[in-house]
């Protein structure tokens, strides 16, 4: 188990995820969501820099019920730009940091994933289940495969 200690989130990411842009529709991403079962997806702007995250809780909170719409425009709010909704406040890692402080932060946050990013650029995503499969594989003494 030791060698989860060498562990980086390099050595445990998806690289190349994918990513939207802003002017993404919610019914493409919830397409998206139902057709790779994400959580969540990292937005990009033209350059593949991080402007936000769109997840199925934004998503859900598109729809509002107060007394003067008791059924939500469906429609309506299904062809709204994810960046509408978007998390703009996002948390990062980089491919070198410690997978340790990864899964601290993991916990401390609650969240569910993070973007990875290196010099500006969204370079992948590092899950809860990534997490795991690297715990997994340090306990059966895989060693790290080392930085990108």
């Amino acid at each position: 188990m030791y060698e989860f200690l060498d562990y980086r989130v390099c050595d445990a990411m998806t690289p190349d995820p994918v990513t939207i842009g802003r002017d993404t529709t919610l019914a493409e991403v919830e397409a998206l969501f139902e057709q790779h079962d994400f959580n969540g997806v990292p937005v990009v702007d033209e350059r593949g820099a991080l402007i936000g995250v769109v997840t199925k809780l934004d998503v859900l909170k598109a729809f509002r019920f107060t007394d003067e719409h008791m059924f939500p425009p469906y429609a309506d709010i299904m062809r709204a730009s994810v960046a509408e909704v978007m998390s703009r406040d996002v948390q990062t890692v980089t491919p070198r940091a410690p997978l340790t402080r990864t899964l601290q932060k993991m916990i401390d946050t609650r969240n569910k994933s993070f973007p990875v990013v290196d010099d500006g650029r969204v370079v992948g995503v590092v899950a809860r289940e990534d997490v795991l499969r690297a715990l997994r594989r340090a306990a059966a003494g895989q060693k790290a495969e080392g930085p990108i």
